[in-house]
Formats: C-alpha cells, sequence, structure tokens
C-alpha cells in the first residue's frame, strides 16, 4: 500500500513525527489523498515491527521522532523500482456503472451527459488547482496526473457514446 511507502520515502529526508508525516504526506499529494492521524501511527507501528523505522526518545511536547532504517531505504527503494501494475488499481466505478445500465437496456445516454458535465467540471477545478500550486513539483505532478486522467475520461466517453450509437441493442432501447 502506497501509505507504508509514501512515509518510508518522508522519513529518507530525515526523521520526522507523526503530524509532520501527515501535513507532508498530505502536501505531497496535493491533499488529494488526506489521512487521519490514526492512519499515520498504525503504519507507523507496523514499519517499525518490520524494522523498516525506528522510534526515537519523546521530545519535551511527547512526540516521538521516527527515522527511517537501511531496510526501510531498501523497502523504499524497492517500491520505486516496480511498476504499479493494472490489476492492483481499484475497480472503476464508471466503468461498472455503464456496462449495468447497457446489460439493465437502460438509455445510456443521459448516464453518459451526466458523467460528461460532471469530468468537465471536475477538470476545470483541476486546472485552477494546477495554476493556483504551479510552484510546488510534487503537487503539480499530482494534479498533472488527474487532469490527464479526466482528459482521458472525456475520450472514453466519447467512445461509448459512438459505439452506443452504432449498437443495434441501443437503438432498440432508444424506440
Amino acid at each position: 500500500m502506497a501509505i507504508r511507502q509514501g512515509l518510508l520515502a518522508l522519513l529518507s529526508q530525515g526523521p520526522r513525527y507523526g503530524y509532520q508525516l501527515r501535513a507532508e504526506f498530505e502536501t505531497s499529494t496535493g491533499a488529494t489523498w488526506p489521512l487521519n492521524i490514526g492512519q499515520v501511527y498504525t503504519t507507523l507501528s507496523r514499519l517499525e515491527r518490520d524494522d523498516l523505522v525506528s522510534p526515537g526518545e519523546q521530545d519535551e511536547q511527547g512526540r516521538v521522532v521516527y527515522t527511517i532504517t537501511e531496510a526501510g531505504r531498501a523497502e523504499m527503494e524497492r517500491w520505486f523500482s516496480t511498476p504499479v501494475a493494472q490489476a492492483d488499481r481499484p475497480r472503476d466505478e464508471l466503468v461498472i456503472k455503464l456496462a449495468m445500465a447497457v446489460t439493465a437496456r437502460a438509455d445510456v445516454r443521459p448516464v453518459i451527459q451526466a458523467q460528461r458535465t460532471a469530468t468537465m467540471r471536475t477538470l476545470q477545478e483541476l486546472t485552477r488547482a494546477k495554476r493556483a500550486n504551479a510552484g510546488e513539483p510534487a503537487q503539480r505532478l499530482v494534479l498533472d496526473s488527474m487532469i490527464f486522467q479526466a482528459e482521458a475520461e472525456q475520450r472514453w466517453l466519447d467512445h461509448c457514446e459512438a459505439v452506443m450509437a452504432a449498437s443495434p441493442q441501443t437503438q432498440e432501447t432508444q424506440r
């Protein structure tokens, strides 16, 4: 899971305590992946159990600073060098929704149009966010990826519309 390796990547830049890791994780991902502090500390406990991080002493405010170990660096490097498999990505609810609409012989055109409108709105919001965060490379990469995904979704919706327009099954549903 990316939280585990993300925390290791942040710790590779120097020792940090939980709240710092949470804030830096969210900043690095352009706030697209918010973490609750419980996730951070649970993950740190597991990383410590696996000898990938080591806790330091508590400071005067009761915070424990964590440091990445050599095994943690090796784990992080392994993560960086391993491609993400398509099968490891979550299911796409939109694809499932359209497939089920076709299977149920529903009129797919309004489903496609509603999604197209929502995706265009998202694309506009992402473009504004990119302009506002132009100086932050990590955030820009995340936003660029999201923009490219939204653009690809628009192209895919165009394709779905064309396939459905040419389908005899769709022509029956529209009558």
